[in-house]
């Protein structure tokens, strides 16, 4: 477990992430990083879940229609 504690930037509160974290979400400047409500609370993650919906949903048209993609792609 990691404890964050919130600090004052600008007129708003953040969270300094410690380069251990970091490292576990895969992440650096730049990058941008979801929260997800979760049962426990919520949940930080570098995929975005929406995405992940979508390609799901694809990866199930893709599978059931191979034979109509298989000739559009010729």
């Amino acid at each position: 477990m990691t404890t964050l504690k919130l600090t004052q930037i600008g007129n708003s509160l953040g969270v300094v992430l410690p380069k251990e974290l970091l490292a576990k979400l895969k992440v650096g400047k730049g990058d941008t990083l979801f929260v997800t409500d979760a049962a426990q609370g919520v949940t930080l993650t570098p995929y975005d879940p929406e995405f992940e919906r979508q390609m799901a949903l694809a990866r199930q048209i893709a599978k059931k229609r191979r034979d109509v993609l298989r000739v559009l792609a010729t």
